[in-house]
């Protein structure tokens, strides 16, 4: 077995490499710090242990010898370790000491490199770190250890190099640095910026002077960038409509990555709280497989849902057992999850409820099979069984999963006490919100359609967001025209108790 020293990257779950993804998926043991953002840890496995061993400015949870020890003990134990350590772990991360106690004992390891902080918090602040023909080089230094002892790090040279001057973990003696620096000959009019929580959606970016830096309330983790790049203004991460928003994502966990992806690529921070879970049916799936043999006398399959199709085209042998059957899809998603079992829908109504489909849905032809199979989740509205029999179909409804509530943990409870905004995707996501959170609701409000709105109203909560277009990137696209503007302009950030109807 292996221990793997793996960089993390700056903070963007995004900037991790393939091959860090790759041994997170299989480690036995992730042992992460301070840096390490969630969504990096939900790459492990469910029941990968998970140590956290964080360091920040003045404590340690764990000093760095037991670090070393506790690598070397799983590793000699024969399990997957994954060292996960923040930036690239040989560039001021003590990675170098790590793999030195781990050679020692003879433990195999591998470095797996990360993005570093130290080029990454300026590019996401719209700083290069180096410009054609004003700034062709730049130094990378830590400002972690004391100037005032001597020894540590010849500032004066640093000075005179010229370029562009990266001070990582440098805040806390910033006054001295900055001194050091001045005194060396630099300009007090030289740029400098600081970039807090660099990549993340929390990141801020002050931009002021050698001599005025320190006027400013800075706080850890920052990157000090200091030259002429430092007074450029490329910002493209800031500026993006949703940055400094916290959403809270509702969806099932194993679909909750396909809101999280654009909500982020929006600015936002997405809050994974899944207040339903994916389940088998009460049957464990016996009237699907039925209704399955009974395929070569049905007219059409209706499916309502991505879950849905995913469980009906599992139940399949292949494509032949749809022989002479035609597939109506509820909406784009449900259709897309068609399409990943090489499946196209022959009908998707305009809009993505139950009375459009029933608008758009032919009726049955004398001597032609009148059988329909509606695939749906154990609980649902009655509204398309009841439109289609009308109609004289033969409507056989079969319950191809169910939701079940998902327990919030006390921390999800504090996040979404502080969130901007909660997305519903359904009304099972609300009426579990409903039961598991009560009263505690962020300021906004949205909701992926018509109906799942009712829903929301109907349980008391006033709803501020329904997507004209019922779909997840239509979901996202409201709630950024919703909470998008100059920064002035936006709402405030705040969480709190929303009940009442719009």
């Amino acid at each position: 077995m292996t221990v793997y020293l793996v960089g993390a990257g700056p903070g963007d779950p995004g900037l991790l490499t393939v091959r860090g993804a790759e041994v997170l998926a299989r480690a036995d043991v992730v042992v992460y710090d301070r840096l390490s953002v969630s969504a990096l840890l939900d790459l492990a496995p469910a029941d990968a242990e998970r140590i956290s061993v964080a360091k920040s400015a003045g404590r340690a949870v764990m000093p760095q010898e037991d670090i070393n020890a506790l690598l070397v003990e799983r590793g000699l134990a024969g399990q997957e370790v994954v060292r996960l350590k923040g930036g690239d772990p040989f560039v001021f991360a003590r990675g170098g000491e790590e793999a030195s106690a781990l050679r020692a004992a003879g433990v195999d390891y591998e470095v797996v490199p990360g993005i570093t902080s130290a080029i990454a918090a300026p590019a996401y602040a719209g700083i290069p770190v180096t410009l054609r023909h004003s700034s062709t080089s730049f130094t990378v230094v830590t400002g972690h250890e004391d100037p005032d002892k001597g020894g540590e790090l010849d500032w004066d040279a640093v000075a005179r190099l010229g370029g562009t001057i990266v001070i990582l973990m440098g805040v806390g003696r910033l006054p001295l640095i900055v001194d050091r620096l001045l005194a060396a000959g630099l300009s007090p009019d030289t740029p400098a910026a600081a970039v807090r929580w660099g990549t993340r959606p929390e990141q801020h970016t002050v931009r002021a002077t050698v001599g005025t830096i320190v006027d400013h309330q800075l706080q850890a983790p920052s990157v000090i960038v200091i030259g002429a790049v430092a007074a450029t203004n490329l910002d493209w991460f800031e500026s993006r409509p949703l940055f400094g928003r916290t959403v809270v994502v509702t969806r099932p966990a194993h679909q909750a990555s396909a809101l999280a992806a654009p909500l982020r690529a929006a600015g936002a921070e997405p809050l994974m709280v899944p207040t339903i879970d994916i389940i088998d049916p009460e049957d464990d799936g016996a009237a699907l497989r039925a209704a399955v043999a009974r395929l070569p006398e049905t007219a059409w399959v209706v499916l309502t849902s991505a879950n849905g199709a995913a469980r009906f085209c599992a139940a399949l042998r292949d494509g032949r057992d749809l022989a002479g059957v035609r597939l109506a899809a509820i909406g784009p998603g449900t259709a897309e999850e068609l399409e990943r079992h090489h499946l196209v829908a022959d009908l998707v109504p305009e809009r993505y409820i139950a009375e459009s489909l029933l608008e758009a849905f032919p009726l049955p032809r004398d001597g032609a099979r009148r059988r329909v199979l509606l695939a749906r989740a154990a609980v649902a509205r009655d509204v398309l069984p009841d439109g289609l029999r009308a109609m004289g179909w033969d409507v056989d409804v079969v319950p191809v999963y169910r939701t079940v509530p998902v327990v919030p943990t006390d921390e999800q409870r504090e996040l979404v006490a502080h969130a901007d905004a909660v997305t519903f995707t359904s009304s099972s996501t609300v009426e579990h919100w409903v039961a598991a959170f009560g009263d505690l609701v962020p300021a906004t409000v949205a909701c992926i359609g018509p109906v799942t709105a009712d829903t929301a109203r109907r349980l008391g909560l006033r709803v501020d967001v329904v997507a004209d277009v019922h779909t997840v990137p239509g979901l996202v696209d409201a709630l950024v025209a919703h909470l998008a503007g100059p920064p002035a302009a936006r709402q405030p950030r705040r969480g709190g108790r929303r009940r009442g109807r719009a």
